[in-house]
């Protein structure tokens, strides 16, 4: 029988935000990563610049789960401020590991904790002179600490080293020679490993560690994108400087050296919306990436583009609100603001991406919708899949791909032309044909306006015209939703009663949740949301099963609103699970929650 305590453990860094611990604490999930074990990462991390604590969770997990856990089997606590919530965040039976060069208080003291005390800020003081060196590097101290204690292979973190430092021989000197000092330091004074420890193992294979964010900005890039126009907010800034980092390798014209990209800091949200909605107006792909705030105040120009039907992509990470909330927590609470942005009639696509792999993809594939359907396409990750890492298959891209810019009318289809009808539906499935300023002389060209028109675009105030505008734009949703990510479905073998639906990075903890139901005899049948609208699978998936339970991270079980909104289904059969803490919603509380239910009725 294999050992539960060996690849599977969560392990946390408790630092000062600042103090240099992330790239340390990116080193030892790197290197677990590289010794083919699944493992997920998270920095939990303050507002402020630096100064208040940090956090750095580690999930290993050979069965690969990669939702967040709840409970801490090591703790590595370096920071006296967080210190006594620490010590209680370990399971009985867990280690903590501290900086002994203070002796701890006894209030701190767990009988059912083992303490691994190590005098790093003395170490540091004997072997280092530079004070900027001496804070780095007791981080590293402890990595190589917890080589030893886990069994991790040495010559993994020199590797690791050797790639990060490139060219600074005398950097990786000074960063090895750490590593050996908490390799020293454990074997001259604890038995090791620990029970918790390591196993090479070859469960990774292809797969790579990367953010959501820069896999934004990257399928930005081989989605065409050439125009981005932003303003900086947490946690999507790292979506525009990705798409700046692969642009200035992917997007360099060869003979003039000419960057065929631009990027546009704006003054605010509202000028940056209006910036993407003038590109794409005029030929370009352009894009923006914002969080909640920006999006309440983007919200007059989506209306804008809805209306006057001008593609445009925006990535919206999400945070925990409202208003400023917590800006570095997680939360999927901005589905109800994003799917009725603006006043009005108005319904905004919307797309939910739950890997990274998922980010490049479906961004990529964001600027085909958007010009296919002629309308904002709206892009939700959140703070979670944006700036942790995740493991995740490896990017593939087809380079005979052809962009689709839907029904975009030439010069020569002009000129054929009696009369260009902007807005008329020659199809019947309410998408209308456009054209590209400029491209002919005399046909093709009009004033784009928020206000109403008729079919050629010539402005009216006329109620019959405006509904029959209003119902077009009706029938375009309808056909939207066959265009869209269609849901992904998760059948049992045995049709199930209970239904379970889930989107975005709820599907970590979710899936993990629905094989330890399944382990104590719950079965469930399940669906994934890739996109709203919901097409007819989504509504049959509901109205056939007794109960379905929606997860999701937030207060005001948005998306169970919108579902029962859009579907007209029964609300009574509608259970929420909710988590709104502003962290990653995790398998054992989705258990939980779907147990307190449950338990009634099966009793």
């Amino acid at each position: 029988m294999p050992n539960s305590k060996v690849n599977n453990f969560v392990i946390r860094f408790a630092n000062v935000n600042g103090t240099g611990s992330a790239s340390a604490n990116y080193l030892f999930a790197k290197a677990i990563f590289r010794m083919g074990v699944p493992v997920t990462p998270k920095n939990i991390f303050p507002s402020n610049i630096q100064g208040l604590p940090t956090w750095y969770d580690v999930r290993v997990s050979e069965k690969g789960y990669l939702g967040r856990r709840e409970g801490v089997d090591i703790m590595v606590c370096v920071n006296p401020q967080s210190m006594p919530d620490d010590v209680r965040s370990v399971r009985s039976g867990g280690y903590f590991i501290y900086d002994s060069t203070k002796a701890l208080h006894p209030e701190l003291i767990r009988n059912d904790v083992t303490y691994i005390g190590m005098p790093l800020m003395e170490m540091c003081l004997r072997e280092f002179t530079d004070p900027r060196q001496r804070q780095l590097f007791k981080n590293i101290i402890y990595v190589g600490a917890l080589a030893a204690l886990l069994d991790i292979e040495f010559e993994v973190l020199e590797q690791l080293l050797a790639e990060q430092f490139e060219g600074k021989e005398k950097l990786i000197g000074l960063n090895i020679k750490a590593l050996k000092l908490g390799v020293q330091y454990i074997n001259d004074n604890f038995s090791f490993p620990l029970e918790i420890r390591l196993e090479r193992r070859d469960l990774v294979g292809d797969k790579i560690l990367v953010d959501g964010n820069s896999a934004c900005g990257l399928g930005a890039v081989y989605g065409g994108a050439t125009v981005v126009a932003w303003y900086p907010i947490t946690p999507s800034t790292s979506v525009v400087e990705g798409f700046e980092t692969y642009a200035k390798k992917l997007r360099i014209d060869p003979e003039t050296g000419k960057k065929n990209f631009a990027i546009v800091q704006a003054e605010d949200e509202l000028a940056a919306i209006g910036m993407v909605i003038g590109a794409n107006w005029n030929g370009a792909r352009s894009f923006t990436a914002t969080s909640g705030p920006g999006l309440s105040l983007m919200n007059e120009f989506l209306g804008l583009a809805y209306f006057a039907e001008i593609p445009t992509v925006l990535i919206d990470v999400q945070r925990t609100g409202p208003s400023t909330g917590m800006p570095t927590r997680t939360q999927q609470s901005d589905i109800l603001l994003a799917a009725y942005a603006s006043h009005g009639d108005t319904k905004q696509v919307l797309i939910f991406p739950s890997t990274p792999k998922e980010c490049f993809e479906m961004t990529a594939e964001s600027f085909d919708l958007a010009e296919l359907l002629q309308t904002p396409i709206i892009l939700m990750t959140d703070l979670d899949l944006g700036m942790n890492d995740h493991m995740s298959e490896p990017f593939v891209w087809d380079d005979n791909k052809q962009y689709n810019r839907g029904k975009v009318l030439d010069a020569q289809q002009l000129e054929e032309l009696p009369r260009f009808g902007r807005y008329l539906d020659v199809d019947g499935d309410g998408i209308t044909y456009r054209t590209i300023p400029g491209t002919h002389p005399t046909k093709g060209s009009f004033f784009t306006r928020g206000t109403s028109r008729d079919e050629y675009a010539a402005y009216t105030e006329d109620g019959s015209v405006y509904a029959r505008n209003m119902e077009r734009l009706l029938k375009k949703w309808d056909t939207a939703k066959n265009i869209v990510p269609a849901p992904v479905l998760y059948q049992s073998e045995n049709k199930s009663p209970y239904g379970l639906i889930f989107f975005g990075t709820s599907t970590y903890s979710a899936e993990e949740a629905m094989d330890d139901m399944e382990a104590s005899g719950i079965v469930f049948d399940a669906m994934r949301l890739k996109s709203f609208p919901f097409n007819k699978t989504v509504e049959d998936f509901i109205h056939s099963h007794e109960m379905v339970f929606i997860i999701e991270q937030n207060r005001d079980a948005q998306m169970r609103s919108l579902l029962i909104n859009e579907l007209n289904v029964n609300p009574q059969k509608m259970i929420s699970v909710l988590n709104f803490d502003g962290m990653p919603i995790t398998a054992q509380f989705i258990t939980s929650q779907i147990n307190k239910t449950l338990s009634p009725a099966i009793n």
